[in-house]
């Protein structure tokens, strides 16, 4: 079984001072938590697999394509392969889970071997 708390992954984030920590990686499936301050700028890309984000805590803007909507505890966006996507007016904190499917970079690996 590989089990986690959400508390610990918080503690461990904070401690080696990222904003991304993956903590499961198996070839269908990764999974972790990102992490973003009032005020932040999420600078990320699209990604080559489709992903999905659940918010644990703060609230914020999501743009996804053309398409914004307000996030707070509890929402779930699909955000689809390549399709560009960002966090802004970030106003608490914002942590999320993140899915992605398969694994994140393993559709880049297999095209740049």
């Amino acid at each position: 079984m590989n089990a986690h708390e959400l508390a610990e992954l918080l503690s461990q984030q904070r401690e080696e001072g990222k904003r991304y920590l993956e903590f499961l990686r198996v070839p269908s499936l990764s999974v972790g938590l990102y992490t973003l301050p009032a005020g932040g700028v999420d600078g990320q890309q699209p990604h080559s697999e489709d992903e999905v984000y659940y918010v644990v805590r703060g609230r914020a803007w999501i743009e996804v394509g053309a398409e914004q909507r307000a996030v707070e505890p509890g929402s779930v966006i699909f955000v689809a392969a390549q399709q560009p996507h960002r966090f802004y007016d970030i106003s608490e904190e914002l942590t999320t889970l993140v899915f992605f499917a398969p694994a994140e970079g393993t559709i880049t690996e297999q095209r740049n071997p």
